[in-house]
């Protein structure tokens, strides 16, 4: 049969449209659902999805740390005798973390902040500014003089890039959260999503951003300010009136991921840095500091002797003779003065020791999850109104917590969504948690037991009540008028300051002997107090893959 030239071309387009049909039918369109053949993005309405995300970007300061599995917990000699980190097996998620301390200028921004947009001479605000103030006291000793770090330490420029002390884990745990909105901000200002320099010249007291705000209800950011922000990039839409107005989201894979404190495990899979120790184990092995070898002395040819971190050589040594300085510090030392680990992370070991999440216990219970470990979980919602949408904090619903030092911390912000604990309405017939507050879970206590009555009923005489961390219950607040009410627990059956108020915190620090450098040992400290050798850093979740830099390997 023959062919003529119109009749071959016709076959010719049905061969390529049905292989078109075919490729589309496996792949899709990059705005064309897989799923049901629908558009994405349709700038009339519908699903709207960022499909050409690539990956994450590291926020402000951060480094990237692969996640991976490692022995956590003491593999050298228990000198101490605490039995508290016995060696286990975690595995943890890739995250980031700054690669510093926090510095002095970097704290002294957020203060400035608060002072600007809560100004501390307005009543409503007068605790927000004074209750985020680091305790430069924290340098005085009895029978020491320390009154230069306790005048200038936090705020001359001498000291700008040495880390923040006298910090509480409460007021780091709010300055990542500070961060976290400040950087939000800024991206979605040079994305177009927010007036340009609205962080700057918009920025009030009930006028400010908050990053799940924003992602809850757009439109209640900067208090409803329509001028600042934007219905869609840069303002700009189709021209077709029906164009739905467009709101970064989650899915627009723009707004960065809180900044948070390091978990426990974390930080010491941090410190440890086994990526580049292949040649030890690859759990653990022999490595003792986030350093390769036994000793705080560089071998290098170069740098022969030198010291590897800022720590207590001996008693009445903090950093050597004259002429010949040891570390080259007395007290902290400025950021970056020592060689990173090989994740490229700066005084892992040794300057400051460091805050992370986790609530205090003598154990780590490997059995009920050996990923991603962490205690602390207290899980919150959002509070709804009457209207059925999330309430908003004011200035007249700011809540605060008195300490036990007597000072005023801020637990909530105007502009930020007010949160309530879960019910055990939300957790009915839930298999992976019964309640919000996860603090105590398996900890070793009564309340451990299978059978424990929370009825508080006894049993055989046994009270069912009683928990194993009996610490002191101090109580510290304040009247109507003002007045500070004080009322101490004089108990003498109190056997532990152990309680679900008190924070681990990792690493030596200049005050440390060189046995405090080892990232598995742990220490504990109320969240509420600050010392003169404890501050902190910031980590970031990793969301999508494990690494970008390798693919995993695939049989066949």
């Amino acid at each position: 049969m023959k062919i003529n030239k119109i009749t071959a071309f016709k076959l010719l387009l049905a061969v390529a449209v049905a292989v078109g049909f075919t490729g589309c039918s496996k792949k899709g369109g990059s705005n064309t659902s897989s799923a049901t053949g629908w558009k994405i993005n349709d700038k009339k309405g519908g699903f709207q999805h960022n499909s050409n995300y690539k990956q994450q970007e590291p926020a402000p300061g951060l480094v990237e740390v692969e996640g991976g599995t490692f022995t956590m917990g003491r593999v050298q000699d228990d000198v101490m005798h605490d039995w508290n980190n016995t060696p286990n097996q975690q595995h943890v998620q890739s995250f980031y973390m700054d690669e510093t301390e926090v510095t002095n200028v970097m704290y002294m921004e957020y203060l400035e902040w608060l002072k600007k947009v809560y100004p501390p001479t307005e009543e409503n605000y007068k605790n927000i500014y004074v209750g985020a103030l680091p305790d430069t006291l924290v340098w005085r000793s009895a029978l020491g003089y320390n009154e230069t770090m306790t005048n200038n330490y936090l705020r001359h420029p001498a000291y700008a890039n040495y880390p923040v002390v006298g910090v509480n884990w409460i007021q780091a745990v709010e300055f990542c959260d500070w961060r976290t909105n400040r950087v939000n901000e800024s991206i979605l200002e040079k994305e177009g999503y927010l007036k340009r320099d609205a962080k700057i010249l918009d920025v009030t007291a009930e006028n400010n951003f908050d990053t799940e705000t924003y992602l809850e209800s757009p439109t209640k950011a900067y208090g409803g300010n329509e001028e600042v922000v934007l219905r869609g990039r840069n303002n700009k839409q189709s021209g077709d009136e029906e164009a739905v107005n467009v709101y970064a989201q989650r899915t627009s894979g723009l707004i960065s991921p809180e900044y948070r404190l390091p978990t426990e495990a974390e930080w010491e899979y941090a410190a440890i840095a086994l990526v580049g120790n292949r040649e030890y184990n690859i759990y653990r092995g022999n490595k003792k500091y986030p350093w390769k070898g036994q000793y705080t002395r560089s071998g290098k040819r170069q740098k022969r002797g030198d010291q590897l971190a800022n720590f207590k050589q001996g008693k009445g040594d903090y950093g050597g003779i004259a002429g010949w300085s040891d570390d080259n510090a007395d007290i902290t030392a400025p950021v970056k003065s020592y060689p990173p680990n090989d994740f490229g992370l700066y005084d892992m070991a040794g300057n400051v020791a460091e805050w992370v999440a986790d609530v205090y216990r003598p154990i780590i219970d490997d059995e009920a999850s050996d990923f991603n470990y962490y205690r602390g979980n207290v899980y919150m919602k959002n509070q709804i109104g009457e209207d059925g949408r999330a309430e908003i904090v004011t200035s007249e619903t700011i809540e605060y917590d008195t300490l036990s030092n007597g000072r005023i911390q801020y637990r909530n912000l105007p502009g930020q969504i007010a949160r309530t604990a879960v019910t055990e309405e939300d957790v009915y017939l839930r298999q992976n948690y019964t309640k919000s507050d996860n603090r105590n879970y398996r900890d070793g206590d009564r309340q451990s037991t299978r059978f424990y009555d929370y009825g508080g009923s006894s049993e055989e005489g046994v009270n069912t009540t009683s928990q194993m961390y009996d610490s002191p219950q101090h109580t510290v607040e304040t009247d109507s008028l003002g007045n500070m009410i004080r009322e101490w627990d004089k108990s003498n059956k109190r056997s532990t300051l152990i309680n679900d108020n008190v924070r681990v915190y990792k690493g030596g620090s200049w005050r440390d002997r060189a046995y405090w450098l080892d990232p598995a040992q742990r220490r504990y400290y109320p969240q509420d107090m600050a010392t003169d050798f404890i501050g902190f850093r910031c980590a970031m979740s990793k969301v999508g893959p494990k690494s970008t830099k390798k693919t995993a390997r695939h049989k066949g």
